[in-house]
């Protein structure tokens, strides 16, 4: 086996960097990338990472020219080009628009979840703005109300770039926001992320407990 050409900087309970997991369980790739532990929020800068990345954020890709990719669709999209397998970002035409603004939704409920992570793990309490709280849980709502209702026969049909985003979405929820009760809302999601959870590229991801 060779030695690993790349370097994801990563943290195992970042929704972003479990994208890159998978996609790298899905396609084979996990031999060709050494993982690099970061532990970064806004308030705790990592001088190394911020030398990769100046915005900060993980993930990062070096790939094997030193080159440094950051933000998870960036990298999915390079990673996805480096197989030999179908493709989990369609190439052209109507589907890969239609798949994109799919993940792209995926990842708005990600960072609405994040946000409300930062509010109220990292800020003081008494600088806290429940309404600000309540406006982004509002957006990661109207993000399942239109997976449940447009999009479960898109999500079925092929485990690929929109999948694996609202997986790592669903799974979030579930590992930042246990008292959201969405499955009892939203059965049909329900339904489909009991199905993929089961992939052992989910399993192999999932945050720690």
């Amino acid at each position: 086996m060779s030695s690993p050409s790349m370097t994801l900087f990563y943290s195992s309970t970042s929704p972003f960097v479990r994208k890159v997991m998978v996609l790298l369980h899905e396609t084979g790739q996990l031999d060709r990338v050494a993982l690099h532990q970061v532990q970064a929020t806004p308030t705790t800068a990592d001088a190394e990472l911020n030398r990769l990345n100046p915005a900060g954020k993980i993930p990062a890709l070096r790939l094997a020219d030193g080159n440094v990719l950051h933000d998870s669709r960036v990298i999915l999209d390079y990673l996805d080009q480096q197989h030999v397998g179908d493709p989990l970002i369609p190439l052209q035409g109507p589907s890969r628009w239609r798949r994109l603004t799919l993940a792209s939704l995926a990842d708005a409920i990600l960072d609405a979840a994040i946000l409300i992570r930062y509010e109220t793990f990292l800020r003081p309490p008494d600088k806290r703005w429940e309404l600000w709280q309540q406006g982004q849980q509002a957006k990661i709502e109207r993000a399942l109300q239109q997976f449940e209702d447009e999009a479960i026969a898109e999500l079925t049909c092929h485990f690929d770039i929109a999948a694996i985003g609202v997986a790592c979405a669903l799974g979030y929820l579930d590992f930042r926001q246990p008292q959201l009760g969405w499955r009892e809302r939203f059965p049909q999601l329900a339904g489909w992320y009991a199905e993929i959870s089961q992939r052992p590229s989910m399993q192999a991801t999932q945050p720690p407990a």
